[in-house]
Formats: C-alpha cells, sequence, structure tokens
C-alpha cells in the first residue's frame, strides 16, 4: 500500500482545530483508504452512506450520532443533505472530544449544506489521487502515463491500468455524475469530454465547442462546470489586474489527471505517448497539478496578453509573487515573454520547471527546477 502521510497529518492537524474535517476529492481517490486508517472500518464510528442499512440508522442524525466520542467518519456524506444540520448542533456542544470527519465527492447539495450550515465549524482538505511525493522516484513515467488513480497506478500492466480507466469513465459517466445530482446524458457528455481533452492546456471557448457538438453555448459551460465541480477537470483563470495591455480572458481546461487524459485520447503506452501530438500538453497539465500540490496556494492563475507574451502559471505564496514556466526541453531557456511577464506581475521569483535533473539559477530572481525536484525547492524557501 502506498503510505499518504502528508494527507493523513493534514487531517489530523485539522481535526485538532476544527470540530468538523470535509476531505473531498473525486471518486476512487483513496479517501476512504486514508479514513481507515484512523477509523477502522469495523467500529461503530464508521458510517458509509452507500449501505443502505447505514442511511436507514442514520435516519435522525442527531439521536443516532449523539453518544459517539472520538472520531466519527461518514463516507459518502453527499448522500444524506439532512446530517449537515444535524452535524452542526453537535459540534457545537461544550465538553466534548466528538470530532467528525466527512468524506465526500463533490456536488451542487454537498457544497452548499456545508457552507449555509457548518460556516465556522468545518475545514476542507481537497484530496487527489497519487502524486509524485507518494511513489518511487523511478517511477514518475508511470505515474504520468497512468494517472494517480490508485487502482490505475498500482495495476499490473499497463494495459489492465487502462482498462481501468476505461471502466471508470463509463461508470462517472452513467453512474455518479447523476448520483451527485448532475443531470446529463452520459453519451452527450463523453463527446463532451473526450472533445474537451484535445483542449487541454488550450483557451476555453464555449461557443467553438458547442457548435462541433451540436448543442448550445449555456449546455456546453454546464457540461464543463460538472466535470470541474467534481474534480475531472482544471479550468485555470487568467489574471485579471489592469496592466495597461489587452489581456486574455477566457480560462484555460486542463484534464487534472494525466491517466484519464490519456485514455480519452486513446493512449496505452509510454510509446504512444511519446509519438503523441498531445506529448507537451499533457506534460504540461502533468507538471502544473505536482506544482500546485507542492505549493498548495489559495488562488492561481496563468497571465497572458494577446500581444503574445505569456505565462503558464502565477500565484502567491509565503507573501511572495511566483510564476511559473514549464518546459519540456532539456536545457530551458530564458525567453523575452518571461522578462515582460515578471515586470507586468512584479514576480519576486519565476520558475522554470522542467523534465531534467539539475537545479539552476538563470538569471536574477529567475531558477531552473527539475519536476521532480519541486518539493525539495518548496521545502527550503
Amino acid at each position: 500500500m502506498v503510505e499518504r502521510k502528508e494527507y493523513l497529518e493534514r487531517i489530523r492537524k485539522a481535526l485538532e482545530r476544527s470540530p468538523i474535517v470535509m476531505l473531498m476529492g473525486p471518486r476512487q481517490c483513496g479517501k476512504s483508504t486514508l479514513a481507515r486508517q484512523l477509523v477502522n472500518v469495523d467500529s461503530p464510528n464508521y458510517f458509509d452512506l452507500e449501505d443502505h442499512a447505514v442511511e436507514t440508522f442514520l435516519a435522525n442524525p442527531t439521536i443516532a450520532l449523539k453518544d459517539l466520542t472520538g472520531l466519527v467518519v461518514l463516507d459518502e456524506a453527499q448522500r444524506m443533505p439532512s446530517l449537515f444540520p444535524a452535524l452542526r448542533v453537535l459540534a457545537d456542544r461544550s465538553g466534548t472530544d466528538t470530532r467528525f470527519l466527512l468524506l465526500g465527492s463533490a456536488s451542487p447539495e454537498l457544497s452548499r449544506q456545508a457552507s449555509q450550515s457548518l460556516a465556522g465549524r468545518v475545514e476542507f482538505i481537497e484530496i487527489r489521487g497519487f502524486g509524485m511525493n507518494e511513489v518511487d522516484g523511478t517511477d514518475i513515467d508511470a505515474l504520468w502515463l497512468r494517472g494517480g488513480f490508485p487502482r490505475s497506478y498500482l495495476a499490473k500492466t499497463d494495459e489492465d491500468s487502462l482498462v481501468w480507466r476505461d471502466a471508470f469513465i463509463a461508470t462517472f459517466l452513467e453512474r455518479d455524475l447523476a448520483n451527485l445530482g448532475f443531470g446529463s446524458s452520459p453519451q452527450a457528455m463523453r463527446r463532451f469530454w473526450t472533445m474537451l481533452s484535445h483542449y487541454h492546456g488550450q483557451l476555453w471557448n464555449a461557443s467553438e465547442v458547442a457548435r462541433s457538438l451540436g448543442v448550445s453555448a449555456p449546455t456546453a459551460s454546464r457540461y464543463l462546470d460538472a466535470l470541474e465541480q467534481t474534480f475531472m477537470v482544471r479550468r485555470l483563470q487568467p489574471w485579471h489586474l489592469n496592466t495597461g495591455k489587452r489581456l486574455v480572458k477566457s480560462p484555460k481546461v486542463y484534464i487534472r489527471d494525466s491517466g484519464l487524459l490519456h485514455a480519452l485520447q486513446g493512449i496505452g503506452s509510454q510509446k504512444d505517448l511519446w509519438l503523441h501530438p498531445k506529448l507537451g500538453a499533457s506534460w504540461e497539465g502533468f507538471a502544473l497539478e505536482e506544482v500546485l500540490s507542492a505549493f498548495r496556494p489559495r488562488e492561481a492563475w496563468f497571465y497572458a496578453v494577446h500581444s503574445g507574451s505569456e505565462l503558464d502559471l502565477f500565484f502567491q505564496s509565503g507573501g511572495e509573487r511566483i510564476g511559473v514556466e514549464f518546459k519540456r526541453a532539456d536545457a530551458p531557456q530564458i525567453t523575452k515573454g518571461m522578462h515582460v511577464a515578471m515586470e507586468d506581475l512584479e514576480l519576486d521569483q519565476l520558475l522554470l520547471v522542467y523534465p531534467g535533473e539539475r537545479m539552476a539559477p538563470l538569471a536574477e530572481k529567475i531558477q531552473a527546477v527539475p519536476l521532480r525536484q519541486i518539493r525539495q525547492f518548496v521545502a527550503s524557501r
């Protein structure tokens, strides 16, 4: 089993601060496995709401949960919105050491209930599949190819991994989206998701995508919202501060898990990936998720002006303004556009993240950082 020490430590610290912690992430990313390392699945404090008997037992959650002490886990919490008002009452009791860990895949109802009912009582932690810090350093290419979903990454062969991802996509479209409150045709959503994989790393154009699919632009935007809220897609917004230049205002879209991107593109092996036209875009998306996971900024953007200057990623961390450019090259070079972005965004540091081995300064405030060393770099700041 892959140890996920970082997430376990974050959950434990959050439970010390807050009476309720909500662990949010896509289906099959490992939320339940983490929770079972904190509370045994056979414990009376562990409730799987996909079990109809458990759902019946919790018909009156205040009565069912009021005498429990220690950590209480509620798995698939989005299935029972009536829990949230009860949890607010239970969390406000004085003289109790009870803590609640809620596991959930995104849904409109879950987000609304948590925001309204548990304000000031809940801490959110977003989880994804395996990252580079959780796998053997020699398996980075396998992680990139297969993605981070545990059953995909840990499959015996690349073929087994692809079969699992294909089945995951089918189940997600045919069952999970509806269960999470997103009403859409599985066939229409599959066409949309597949088309979106061709736009991976590019600007989102709802009208263009809608014309290609034969649907309205609002419908295409609704499909994108559903995939974003279920952690399948990242919509990276452009930096919007007025710099006196004509800024690009459309967001970029990325398939968040590289393995799902490759399944949607029919990429089943390393050889397929090396020869595929989406190779560079795939690596950029993979690297972007790793950098965001390492820095964990509250917000992140990209920067682009219509004259051509752009920067792949921009965020604030530790009081500094940091820009990131992804370069899939053995020896990344500084470009004029990077200097322009540094000046426009008043960056304290610009990182060129690349797939090499050597960390080195390239110019004042500009540093080349190998992707596999990004967490060491963050720790050293």
